[in-house]
C-alpha cells in the first residue's frame, strides 16, 4: 500500500505539473499571437510621413508634392510633410530616400531626372530599379518643338525636309547638356535622320531668348516656358512630345502624329518608396494617390501648370521606369552625350 500510495502521489504531481505547463504555454502563445495581431492591426500611417523633394521649393516637383501631401493627409489622417533636399543635381534628396527605412514613412517625389542622371553618369549613388519601389506615376508634362518664325517651315515634315536639304545648317538650344529638352531633341534628330548642332545654355530662359532673337533656329522646351511666346506668335509650335495633344495646345499635333510614329518624350513626376517597403503599404498609398490625382482640385492645379494627370498602378509605373532607362540609354549612346 505505501508503495502504491507513493506512485499515485507522483502521478498526481506529474499531471499537475504538466497541466501548469500547458497553462503557461497557452498564456505565452496567446500573448505572442495577441502581439502579432496588434502589430498586424496597426494602421498605416500612425505617425507623420515625409515626402522628400530633391529640388528647391517652387518647382514642378515641389508643387505636385505639396498638392499630394495635402490630399493624402486629409484622406489618411496623418500629416504628410514635404521636405526639400536640393543639391547635387537632385542626387542628395534621392540618396536620402534610397537609404531610408522601408516602412512607408519616407517617400520620394521623383522627377524624370532620377533616370536621366543615372543614364548619363556611372557615378550615381543609387540605382532606380534596385533601390526604389514604384508607387504611382502622378503626372507627365510634354515639351514642345518650337522654331523662330523666320525659319521657312510651318510643319514638322517641312522642318525635317529643310534639315535634310541643309545638313548642319540648323542649331538648336536646350536648358543644358543632358536636360530633358536636350535628350528630347536628340531623340527627334535620331528618329528623323537629320543633322543639327546642339547649343547648351544654363537654363530654359536663356535658351528660349536666343530662339526668339534668331541666334538659334529651334528648341524643345517645356510647354510652360514658351506658351506666352507661342500665343504671341513670336515662336511657332510644330509638335508636342507627349503621347497625346496637350490641353494647352489642342491645335498642335504630337510629333508622332506629325510624321515620326513611335516618338514620345515627357518630363514625368511620380512617387517612389525605398525598396523593401511592404506591399500593403505601397498598395494603400497607390490607391490614395490615384484618388488624389482624380480630385477636381488636383486636376485643376495640374492643368494650370501644364501637367497631364496620370495616377498609375505600381506595376505600370515600374514598367514605365524600365522603359525610360532603356530608351534614354540608347539615345545617350547614339548621340555620344556625356555629363558635364
Amino acid at each position: 500500500m505505501p508503495a502504491t500510495f507513493d506512485v499515485i502521489v507522483l502521478r498526481r504531481r506529474a499531471v499537475s505539473a504538466a497541466a501548469a505547463s500547458l497553462v503557461v504555454l497557452a498564456v505565452l502563445c496567446g500573448g505572442a499571437a495577441f502581439g502579432q495581431q496588434t502589430v498586424a492591426a496597426t494602421p498605416y500611417p500612425n505617425r507623420p510621413v515625409r515626402i522628400i523633394v530633391p529640388s528647391s521649393p517652387g518647382g514642378g516637383t515641389d508643387i505636385l508634392a505639396r498638392l499630394l501631401a495635402r490630399k493624402l493627409g486629409d484622406s489618411l489622417g496623418q500629416p504628410f510633410v514635404v521636405e526639400n533636399r536640393a543639391g547635387a543635381g537632385q542626387a542628395l534628396g534621392i540618396d536620402v530616400v534610397s537609404h531610408a527605412a522601408p516602412d512607408g514613412y519616407t517617400l520620394l517625389m521623383a522627377a524624370s531626372a532620377i533616370v536621366l542622371n543615372q543614364v548619363l553618369s556611372k557615378k550615381t549613388s543609387y540605382d532606380t530599379v534596385r533601390d526604389f519601389k514604384p508607387v504611382s506615376l502622378v503626372s507627365t508634362v510634354s515639351n514642345v518643338l518650337v522654331v523662330n518664325p523666320a525659319l521657312p517651315v510651318k510643319t514638322e515634315g517641312e522642318l525635317i525636309a529643310y534639315a535634310q536639304s541643309h545638313p548642319g545648317a540648323l542649331n538648336y538650344s536646350s536648358a543644358g547638356n543632358g536636360s530633358s529638352p536636350h535628350l528630347s531633341m536628340e531623340l527627334f534628330r535620331s528618329m528623323a535622320g537629320i543633322t543639327m548642332t546642339h547649343v547648351p545654355y544654363k537654363g530654359s530662359g536663356p535658351a528660349t531668348v536666343d530662339v526668339l532673337s534668331g541666334q538659334v533656329q529651334l528648341s524643345m522646351p517645356n510647354i510652360l516656358t514658351v506658351m506666352p511666346h507661342i500665343k504671341a506668335g513670336t515662336l511657332r509650335a510644330l509638335g508636342v512630345t507627349g503621347p497625346r495633344r496637350a490641353r494647352a495646345l489642342p491645335d498642335v499635333p504630337t510629333i508622332a502624329q506629325a510624321g515620326l510614329p513611335g516618338y514620345e518624350s515627357v518630363q514625368w513626376y511620380g512617387v517612389l518608396a525605398p525598396a523593401g517597403t511592404p506591399a500593403a503599404v505601397v498598395n494603400k498609398l497607390q490607391v490614395e494617390i490615384v484618388r488624389a490625382v482624380q480630385s477636381p482640385e488636383v486636376q485643376a492645379a495640374m492643368a494650370s501648370e501644364g501637367a497631364d494627370p496620370v495616377g498609375s498602378s505600381a506595376d505600370e509605373f515600374a514598367a514605365f521606369i524600365r522603359a525610360e532607362i532603356v530608351k534614354w540609354t540608347q539615345v545617350v549612346k547614339t548621340a555620344r552625350i556625356q555629363q558635364e
